[in-house]
Order: C-alpha cells, then structure tokens, then sequence
C-alpha cells in the first residue's frame, strides 16, 4: 500500500485551502483538516472552513465534524485522521494534510505525547473550581503544583493552564512528566513532505483584515450569536476560535461592532505571529514556500513521494 501525504502547513489567511485545492484536483487525493478549529460545526465562517462548493470538487475529511460542546483534543484528531488515512491509502491515493495548528503536524511525524486520559468525572470538578476565577489566578495555582509546565504557557493561556492543572489532579504528576515519552510517528521518513506557507507581513495583515471583513458580511455575527445562545463553557477550545469573543461581547452591548472587528482582526494577527515563531522552531522537515509558489512546490513533492513510494516497492529488500 503506498502512503503518500503533503503536509501543507501556514499562518490563518496565508491561502493554504485554495492551493489544497489545486493539488487535490490535480493528483485525485483527499484534504484532511489539521486546523483545530475547523473540526468544529457551529463555525463554517468563522474558522474559514471550506465552502460546499470546495467541497464538491475534492473530497474533504474532518471538516465540521465535532460539536462544540466537545473538548476536542489532539489525540482525538489524531486517532480519526488515522481512519481516514487508512481508507485513502488502501484506495493508492494521496492525502494533503491542510491545516494552521502546528502540534497537529508534530503528532502526525513526530508521535503523540503519551498523557493520560483524565476522567470526566475530574475534568467537570477542576472547570466547576475554576469557573469564575481569573486566568492568572489559575496559572499561579499550576505554578505551585506543576512549576515546569507552568513556565511554558502563558498566564492568559486559559485552556492550556486548565489541561495542565486537569493533568495533575488526575494523575498527581506535572503535565511535563508525560510530555517526554511520545508513541511512534504516524507517517514515517519518506512518507510525507511539508510546506510551510510564508507570506510577507504585510501581505498577510491585509488578508487577516479583508477576511475578517468578508465574514462579517457572510454571517459571522449570526453563527456568533448562535454560538452564544448555546451558553457553553467559556474554556471550550471552540469560544476561543478568533472573532467569538469580540463578536460575543459586541452582540452583549459592550462594543460597537466596529471594535469587535478590530480586536478579532488584532487577536487574528498575534496567532499568526505565533504560528511562525512555532513553524520555525518546532516544525523540522518543512519547506518554506511564498503561497504563490505552494502549488508548483506541493506537485514537486507530491511527485517526488511517488517516485520514492516505487522505489521502495521494487527494492527486494
């Protein structure tokens, strides 16, 4: 069976779908979602997520497929990607991996950090203590029991404070205990090729900007409000998807809406100056491609993988 995947990685609004687009039209292969967001169905618009009509050209995996009231994981994504995987490749096609979220692609080509499943029963108690209280509160809480994964996140970071802190409480170790030993890489050597799509600052600022624009006038105050309806547990990776609070807040009188823009489209531009410092620091094996040149780069390595792929299968060894 020949297993054969592109890995297109990027900063949001850097044009990664449209040239997975191209790529999957081009070489019959599948798209599978690696953006964290995206695997959410309440937000079409506001995570960007593919129109009907890009999905009627080229077959789509895990786009839309969680509610939001699941606090879905990378273990979680990893173990359906691998599902999907297995029937693309048993049918000898490629899959393109698309996607903004970094620890996706690690766990892809790197393996999984091996951390305990924390009962549900532990997670309700640590969300119900820490409901009401402040971010940096509960990063000072996590500083006294586990100091060493504290010092890795950010006092703001409350999802994460909040994972490390459900971590302790189920297992009485650091989160940073368990991050050391990870399985085995699900695409090995050979098997995958990265790009990293790397647009100009300034370039990518002004994209940030007119999406965030054009989904205002595609209904993203609609899908915002209809989130806010749900009243969901703020923590929930999905009320952190960009745009939800602002809109969120606007929809509860306390901004115009003319602020609320402003604060996604700069809360939008500070997640991608972070998905760089990531890519440049922990995503190894990744091609650096201006997005213009991402298909041209993305078919080169597609048809590299095949070459390989033959090799491979005539060796006797």
């Amino acid at each position: 069976m020949r297993r054969r995947a592109l890995l297109i990685a990027g900063p949001t609004a850097s044009g990664k779908s449209a040239a997975a687009l191209m790529l999957a039209r081009r070489f019959d292969a599948t798209i599978v979602n690696a953006d964290s967001m995206q695997v959410y169905r309440d937000l079409r618009v506001l995570t960007a997520r593919p129109s009907e009509a890009d999905e009627a050209v080229a077959p789509h995996a895990l786009f839309g497929t969680v509610d939001g009231a699941i606090n879905h994981s990378v273990g979680l994504w990893l173990a359906d990607a691998r599902r999907e995987a297995a029937r693309v490749f048993a049918e000898g096609r490629p899959l393109l991996f698309v996607g903004g979220t970094g620890l996706y692609f690690r766990a892809l080509t790197e393996g999984l950090s091996d951390i305990p499943e924390v009962p549900a029963p532990v997670r309700a108690r640590i969300r119900a203590a820490a409901e009401g209280r402040p971010t940096p509160d509960l990063h000072a809480q996590l500083a006294k029991d586990d100091p060493e994964t504290a010092s890795r996140l950010r006092p703001s970071d409350r999802q994460r404070v909040l994972r490390a802190l459900e971590v302790f409480a189920a297992t009485g170790q650091p989160l940073a205990a368990f991050q050391g030993a990870r399985g085995a890489p699900f695409l090995e050597t050979g098997e995958w090729a990265g790009l990293f799509l790397a647009p100009e600052r300034a370039a990518l600022s002004a994209a940030i900007d007119a999406r965030f624009d054009a989904m205002l006038r595609a209904g993203a105050l609609d899908e915002a409000a209809a989130l806010a309806a749900r009243r969901l547990d703020p923590a929930l990776p999905v009320m952190r998807a960009h745009g939800v609070r602002p809109l969120i807040a606007h929809l509860a009188g306390r901004f115009s809406l003319e602020e609320a823009a402003a604060r996604a489209k700069l809360e939008t531009r500070q997640y991608a100056k972070r998905q760089f410092t990531w890519a440049r620091h922990q995503m190894r094996g990744f091609e650096w491609v201006a997005p213009k040149a991402a298909v041209e780069a993305g078919a080169r390595a597609l048809a590299a993988l095949a070459v390989n792929s033959r090799n491979d299968a005539a060796s006797p060894w």
